[in-house]
């Protein structure tokens, strides 16, 4: 019973956190399919977008994604992060093939951060667009009520979401059950909508429209633009909760509601303008508008907590510079707030509403990049199919071969939106991966290079002999194990003096989401009163010293309470060399003098932290 109870409370959780975005797709998917088609022209128009919509949902998220790529977690978690440490648990981080599989990863990554940019601009806007059917002269007021909304949404984000996420699950339920009626209603009244569950009227639309067909795809896709996000949030609430709400809620609830549009097209071509709120009879419009609206704040909410989750993962991974990250629940360790991360998307998004304007304008923006982060995701699954699944190379070929088949064909129906928009994310997406692999490359560099400078462990003891020794203890952190922390070497140097306890900690970031507590960490004695204390996390979570200090002295370690953390700051200065190679470390200089302290990121207590300075040229 217990289960059953936890079982329901998660798949409850499930609607709220994870398919905000994809559940509010209804509300202007078909509208811009039809469209992409020419309008509604005939039956055929119809039945041909409401069969493409019924069958790409069909393959694209219930087959690949809920059926095949959420089997592709790391210990529970997903995104295209979580899944290329996965292949490298298997393979290892070293080689061309490690390589180019990073890389993929990253371009993914830098695809589905820009796109999910757009979710919260898109969903608001088509929500209150619905302001002009209550009243035509309300039309002016859509963009002032749509920037409010994200205004208020962006500035509750540092409260966290912990008593707001109570109410996300039963209102999705609402949602996903109006959804539901509302298309029952148009069907009983036009039946015939149900012969689009044959792919012959798909097929038929494409080829009778060729010079439309790449358009018409690249439309349709807004139906399966929330496929990425939930596999990115799967690890909020666990496989088997994702699958049964999509089975036994979402799903059904499009479905009906995309044939139930599609019989009212039928019925009524001329509702082809809104047909999502033309389903609803006029004295249940303010209601329908109201819950819409909440539906769509909600699905940027998720987008906002998952862009959070992806920021930590790339901080954790190398592949952003260090950024505050605050949490927001004493429960929940998924629940942070990025203030970084939340100004950058709060810019981005009114930007997105100011410029495109509506959200008819902004579908063509919408799907250009995320499409092809659902094309990494389909090579890296590959790869996981390969390495932890076992698979033999005809299965891998068949399965995923036929699914890259259909993100090829909705890759170029994407790209058909490029002129007229979608070049926008594009181009802040490879902005993004170029930021990701100056990061990346810089601090290899840095590391390369702090390496030759480094004094090996084994010299620490001639290190201190002779240095006046001071009651307390001192904690250094060292990023690279066998060598002397260069802070260490800093405070020899200027202040000649030792603790009578020295820590030195390293920490390791796995490529797990997250480190069993009782082998977090550990002490080993390297010398009299020195100890090399071991901590590990995973890429997950947030590391702290007091966290990892506790954990080493449950193993034996025993210092006193009087602390002083010694921190060693790299002052990075880019060596004078012209082109592309010498901006780009000049770019990640910049971004290393202004990334969070390591005793901020680390939750060092500030007034016990001391800074030692060393310049560093690469």
């Amino acid at each position: 019973m217990t289960e059953s109870r936890s079982l329901s409370r998660a798949t409850l959780g499930a609607l709220g956190v994870v398919y905000g975005d994809i559940g509010t797709s209804p509300l202007y998917a078909l509208r811009e399919a039809t469209a992409a088609a020419g309008g509604v022209t005939g039956p055929a128009t119809v039945l041909g977008v409401v069969s493409l919509i019924f069958w790409s949902l069909l393959v694209v998220i219930s087959t690949k994604y809920i059926v095949l790529i959420l089997r592709a977690d790391n210990d529970g978690e997903g995104g295209i992060l979580a899944l290329v440490a996965l292949v490298q648990r298997r393979i290892g981080t070293a080689g061309a093939w490690a390589s180019r599989l990073v890389l993929l990863g990253v371009l993914g990554t830098a695809l589905f951060y820009c796109d999910a940019l757009i979710t919260p601009a898109i969903s608001v806007l088509s929500a209150v667009e619905g302001l002009e059917l209550l009243d035509p002269g309300m039309r002016q007021a859509v963009l002032p009520v749509t920037l409010g909304i994200l205004a208020a949404l962006f500035a509750l984000q540092r409260r966290g979401t912990e008593r707001i996420g109570r109410l996300f699950g039963p209102v999705m339920v609402a949602w996903f059950a109006v959804l539901a009626v509302l298309g029952v209603r148009a069907i009983l009244d036009a039946p015939g909508i149900l012969a689009a569950l044959s792919p012959v009227h798909a097929l038929a639309l494409l080829l009778a429209h060729p010079g439309l067909a790449l358009a018409i795809l690249g439309a349709v896709f807004l139906v399966l633009t929330g496929g990425e996000a939930l596999y990115a949030d799967m690890g909020h609430l666990g496989r088997a909760p994702v699958r049964l709400a999509w089975f036994t809620v979402v799903l059904p609830g499009l479905l009906l509601n995309y044939f139930g549009q599609g019989a009212l097209l039928l019925a009524h071509p001329e509702a082809a303008t809104n047909p999502f709120f033309a389903l609803a009879p006029a004295g249940m419009l303010p209601a329908l508008l109201l819950l819409a609206t909440g539906a769509t704040v909600i699905a940027s909410q998720a987008t906002i907590s998952g862009a959070f989750s992806i920021t930590r993962q790339a901080v954790q991974l190398d592949l952003l510079p260090r950024v505050q990250i605050l949490q927001t629940s004493a429960d929940e360790r998924g629940q942070i707030y990025v203030p970084a991360a939340n100004a950058f998307m709060f810019i981005a998004v009114i930007a997105f509403v100011l410029g495109f304007g509506s959200s008819s304008a902004l579908s063509g923006a919408y799907g250009a990049s995320v499409m092809g982060t659902m094309v990494i995701t389909t090579l890296l699954g590959a790869a996981a199919a390969a390495t932890a699944w076992q698979w033999p190379a005809w299965r891998i070929a068949l399965v995923f071969g036929l699914f890259l088949a259909v993100d090829l064909a909705f890759l170029a129906g994407n790209a058909s939106k490029i002129p007229s928009g979608g070049w926008v994310p594009l181009v802040l997406a490879a902005g993004m991966f170029a930021m990701f692999l100056t990061w990346r490359d810089g601090r290899l560099l840095l590391r390369a290079e702090l390496r030759r400078r480094a004094v090996p462990m084994s010299e620490l003891p001639a290190l201190l002999e002779g240095a006046t020794c001071v009651p307390g203890t001192a904690v250094f952190l060292v990023s690279q194990q066998g060598f002397v922390p260069t802070a260490l070497l800093r405070n020899l140097e200027h202040n000649h003096v030792r603790h009578a306890n020295i820590v030195i900690l390293h920490f390791e970031i796995l490529r797990t989401p997250r480190q069993d507590p009782v082998a977090r960490s550990w002490p080993e004695e390297i010398m009299r009163d020195v100890h090399l204390v071991h901590a590990r996390f995973g890429f997950l979570e947030t590391p702290d010293v007091n966290t990892a200090l506790r954990g080493a002295a449950r193993r034996g370690l025993r210092i006193s309470e009087d602390r002083t953390f010694f921190v060693g700051w790299h002052l990075v200065r880019a060596r004078s060399r012209a082109g592309i190679a010498g901006a780009r470390m000049r770019v990640f200089a910049w971004m290393q003098r202004r990334s969070a302290q390591a005793a901020e990121f680390f939750r060092m207590p500030a007034a016990r932290v001391v800074m030692l300075a060393t310049e560093v040229e690469i």
